[in-house]
């Protein structure tokens, strides 16, 4: 889910820097290799970032609390970049595994039902928040909007 919203920041990304030429070297170096050793061309890319986490909880731990939740969030934002951005590339030889294809199809049938879950519930978040519909919460925030409006015309 966190992907679907990061998706169009890592496209303008890529289209800033020369990732589309990288990426078709890359998938042409793919499609020579087995599923297992596509695998590892998967796998390895997302190893170095470990270490800039340990760098972002040694910050923590060493009390810089801006620097380290920065350096923490940049460090997740760059492993999911990279991880879609590998594979987008390996998937289809990732996919020829059985048991590959099982735990992607088993992962996908989850995020559908989180998804069918969450959905309904973000939009009445949403509605409650535009202060739509004739429920409770719309009708204080509606409220709490004319008071705020009020106070700040009285000044």
């Amino acid at each position: 889910m966190l992907w679907d919203h990061l998706e169009p920041i890592v496209a303008r990304a890529v289209a800033l820097i020369p990732l589309r030429a990288f990426k078709q070297w890359l998938s042409d170096r793919v499609d020579t290799l087995s599923p297992a050793m596509t695998l590892i061309v998967f796998i390895v890319p997302v190893i170095p970032l470990f270490p800039l986490k340990l760098v972002g909880f040694w910050l923590l731990t060493h009390e810089y609390w801006l620097s380290a939740i920065v350096t923490i969030i940049f460090a997740k934002f760059l492993g999911v970049g990279v991880a879609a951005f590998i594979f987008d590339v390996t998937r289809p030889k990732l996919l020829e595994m059985q048991w590959f294809e099982t735990l992607y199809e088993f992962i996908m049938g989850l995020r559908a039902k989180a998804a069918a879950l969450v959905d309904p519930i973000k939009v009445r978040i949403v509605e409650a928040l535009r202060g739509d519909g004739d429920g409770w919460s719309s009708r204080m925030l509606r409220l709490i909007q004319r008071f705020r409006k009020s106070v700040h015309e009285a000044r």
